[in-house]
């Protein structure tokens, strides 16, 4: 058992692992397990301008709107973290970042239109598995706040 599943354990968390081939990106992994793209999130390890580590949680097919993110969280500045400061955060490389169990404590942001589901998916804790979670229980976890902050556009058709 690993730490994620340890976490997701002693938590008492509804959860579910779904294996895959390994995969780095949404549109990826929704290919090899037939899951729609919309359902599986990407998780975006950010920082502000004054430091504080954040995490965004948006649909696979949208792009973050970083300016709506950094107005909900009230911070002057948010830049996405680069590939190796995001997995030293998170403690999970890019493909792998699950929503919820992290290394550091971040605060949350979680797109609003993820509510429409009473689950969704994500990154498993490593590139050859996605992890499904309730909505409400990654919500309540992470303390997440929520707002639109997706670009409206879909970066892949569905």
């Amino acid at each position: 058992m690993d730490c994620l599943e340890r976490y997701l354990e002693k938590g008492g968390i509804w959860h579910k692992f779904i294996l895959k081939r390994e995969t780095i990106h949404t549109k990826d992994a929704a290919e090899v397990t037939g899951i729609e793209l919309h359902r599986i999130s990407k998780n975006l390890a950010c920082r502000t301008g004054e430091g504080e580590h954040v995490l965004l949680i948006i649909p696979g097919d949208r792009k973050a709107n970083l300016s709506a993110a950094a107005e909900i969280l009230n911070v002057k500045d948010l830049s996405l973290l680069p590939l190796k400061e995001a997995e030293a955060v998170t403690g999970y490389s890019p493909g792998g970042t699950p929503s919820i169990g992290h290394k550091l404590k971040m605060r949350v942001v979680l797109d609003r239109c993820l509510l429409e589901f009473e689950t969704f998916f994500c990154g498993g804790g490593s590139r050859d598995r996605l992890l499904e979670l309730r909505t409400e229980d990654v919500r309540k976890r992470t303390g997440a706040v929520i707002g639109e902050i997706c670009s409206a556009d879909r970066t892949f058709p569905t």
